[in-house]
């Protein structure tokens, strides 16, 4: 895509112009009445608005619709390849980026292991790189990037982006994310928990059509995402959907990492399934040796994994209760075994929870797979970026 900033900049952009744009991201082609009607706002008002967002490149052209006398009217729609945003998913011992076009579809990927114990200096150089590598692989210059979004595996204070007493993360406690790599790439950068990004592009990737979602990651921890009404629910400072540390009955002897007893991660979680097969006779470092286990017909370890789900839906159904989701999507390694986890899961919440809120609900399977993280870091940064409050200054050049 050519990139002609100085028209751009000539055409002073309309007031209100990421409103429209907000209509026409369903990718339906529409002409300038279309949207006057649709809007309410007079013709030459649609105009402005039409003509600042083809400036921007953030719509285009799509053809004409059938004439009824005279010239046929122009039509419009959103166009994905105007600008790329990148998702980057840290993990315990792992690293996907993905490129991304508006519209969430992979241009290009990289994995790597890389530990995150290493500290936030050389795990976040390493995004670095390897973002300016990415770039190149999908043939895309440096101005047309958006922004860059990242996950991380431990608690995030979303509105800073620093990590917050991060179990798994030494070093990372308080270090401001955001602000190290921007520095490095002049892009803004947002910064989220890994089951946040992961609910996020499950959503916005699989299951659009389900604006209450729960996304349960199970592996070597606990979590869940939670989408309310289309939008990530991250609670007063960040902390919604920290399941893995709500208390078990029956598992006060279970001693969690967190420092209490009883957590639902120190019963449920791939650590301490395979810290009961171990100790069964069956040795198992973490979650991928138990679903490699499961996987080989081990009868232990498959009675381990149906009663992680038996316990993750104990935990769930008071949520499904509360909350009232159309659909909880279960994730994350543990769920790599097959069946097993959900069928506990589906036992409890339909035995536990109200007729009212299970009526409908649906228990699945995640279908993104190990991109959604990725995916997700980079909705993360398309939807602040194309928010109708900022995007009238990204039209106008200026930071989003």
């Amino acid at each position: 895509m050519t990139d002609d900033s100085s028209s751009r900049r000539r055409v002073a952009p309309a007031p209100g112009a990421g409103t429209l744009l907000q209509l026409l991201r369903d990718g339906v082609p529409r002409t300038r009445s279309e949207l006057a009607a649709i809007t309410g706002l007079a013709r030459s008002t649609v105009t402005g608005r039409v003509d600042a967002l083809l400036a921007a490149g953030l719509i285009a052209p799509s053809g004409e619709t059938a004439s009824t006398g005279g010239r046929p009217p122009a039509t419009f729609a959103f166009n994905p390849a105007a600008r790329i945003v990148i998702g980057a998913d840290l993990g315990a011992t792992h690293a996907r980026l993905a490129v991304t076009d508006l519209a969430g579809t992979v241009l290009a990927a990289s994995n790597a292991d890389i530990d995150i114990a290493l500290g936030p200096k050389p795990v976040l150089d390493w995004v670095v790189e390897a973002s300016r590598k990415i770039l190149d692989s999908a043939e895309r210059p440096h101005g047309d990037l958006l922004g860059i979004g990242i996950g991380l595996p431990g608690p995030v204070e979303h509105s800073t982006g620093r990590a917050v007493n991060p179990p798994i993360m030494p070093g990372w406690d308080g270090f401001d994310v955001p602000a190290y790599v921007s520095e490095r790439l002049g892009v803004p950068v947002l910064v989220d928990n890994d089951v946040n990004i992961m609910a996020l592009g499950e959503h916005f990737t699989a299951w659009p059509e389900h604006e209450h979602l729960l996304f349960i990651k199970a592996a070597t921890g606990i979590g869940c995402g939670i989408i309310a009404s289309g939008q990530v629910y991250r609670g007063a400072q960040g902390a919604a959907g920290d399941m893995g540390h709500i208390r078990v009955a029956g598992a006060d002897d279970a001693q969690c990492r967190c420092g209490n007893t009883g957590c639902l991660e120190a019963v449920a979680s791939g650590a301490a399934i395979a810290a009961a097969l171990t100790a069964q006779g069956t040795p198992a470092r973490g979650s991928i040796d138990v679903v490699e286990h499961a996987r080989a017909g081990s009868v232990p370890a498959l009675q381990l994994i149906r009663q992680a789900g038996r316990d993750i839906g104990e935990v769930l159904a008071g949520a499904v209760n509360f909350f009232n989701p159309s659909i909880i999507v279960i994730g994350g390694s543990l769920a790599l075994a097959g069946d097993h986890l959900i069928a506990g899961v589906r036992e409890v919440i339909y035995q536990r929870s109200l007729p009212l809120a299970t009526g409908h609900l649906r228990i699945a399977a995640a279908r993104t797979g190990e991109s959604s993280g990725a995916i997700g870091a980079g909705v993360m940064v398309i939807e602040h970026a194309l928010d109708p409050s900022r995007l009238d200054g990204l039209i106008a050049g200026e930071a989003a």
